[in-house]
């Protein structure tokens, strides 16, 4: 029912999914969003330890670079407090974070592969449309759900591309 929110303030990706995430939470049952910056180790450290003395919380990680920096910081901090955590990336997940959900960003690479192949051909680079992802990918690390307490059932397992043991 609570959920903190590791976010980068300063970028406008950050604030962009601030607002998803509150727009989407009351649909979820969350009924208490914190936003937690993720500017420097003491924020992080400080946010989620305030965070996790109430019960029935959950973590999520948005995608910004200092949350990449700080990514075994914060999986440690989610193990620590007992916060189920969901990450933005597989990296995360294969440090021992809880379970990802984003772009799969191989698959960005490949399609970037054929806007450099336009440009190379004489397209200009600024008449060439912006592309949203079109390929997402799920993975479970299932010895952090195991650590948690958590049973991860079967129909979702069954849907996550990858499966860490």
């Amino acid at each position: 029912t609570r959920a903190a929110v590791l976010r980068d303030a300063g970028d406008p990706a950050g604030i962009g999914q601030w607002g998803a995430i509150q727009t989407a939470a009351p649909s979820f049952g969350v009924v208490e969003l914190r936003a937690v910056d993720v500017r420097d180790v003491g924020e992080i450290e400080r946010g989620l330890t305030t965070f996790a003395r109430a019960s029935n919380s959950g973590l999520i990680v948005t995608g910004s670079a200092p949350a990449m920096v700080h990514r075994e910081l914060i999986i440690a901090l989610a193990a620590r407090y007992q916060l189920p955590a969901v990450y933005p990336t597989r990296p995360y997940v294969a440090d021992g974070g809880l379970i990802s959900y984003g772009p799969d960003t191989i698959d960005q690479f490949r399609r970037a592969a054929g806007y450099v192949d336009r440009i190379l051909k004489g397209e200009k680079p600024g008449n060439l449309p912006v592309q949203a992802p079109t390929k997402y990918s799920l993975v479970i690390n299932l010895t952090t759900a195991k650590a948690l307490g958590l049973d991860v059932p079967a129909p979702v397992l069954a849907r996550a591309d990858e499966v860490i043991e």
